[in-house]
């Protein structure tokens, strides 16, 4: 079991930036590899970043170039700075951890925090 807690969401202007936190209950090291999701209004669930035991990172591509993910497994927190914000980042941002063992997928999600991007 893995709880996820998310914080640094909140409403930031065109071009602005944040810096999303995910604290996790357990060891990050022990987690195979941890990741950001979002979900706007009606629209599916989307990968953001992932970052995976070993510090591999893969982003979306309308995020290349100006989201970050990392990890400080001493606080057993992964990041998402976010910057140059476009208005199309409006959404709630999910954290998630996989945890893999016996080659089953275990997935865990923290609660969503909302990110408005607007004038």
């Amino acid at each position: 079991q893995v709880q996820l807690v998310e914080s640094g969401g909140g409403l930031v202007q065109p071009g602005g930036s944040l810096r999303l936190s995910c604290a996790a209950s357990r060891v990050i090291f022990s987690i195979n590899a941890m990741g950001w999701y979002r979900q706007a209004p009606g629209k599916p669930r989307e990968l953001v970043a992932t970052i995976t035991s070993s510090n591999n990172t893969n982003y979306a591509d309308f995020v290349k170039g100006r989201f970050t993910i990392s990890r400080d497994n001493a606080k057993n927190t992964v990041y998402l700075q976010m910057n140059n914000l476009k208005t199309e980042d409006t959404a709630v941002y999910s954290c998630n951890a996989r945890v893999t063992s016996l080659a089953v997928h275990y997935d865990y999600w923290g609660q969503g925090t909302q990110v408005t991007v607007s004038s």
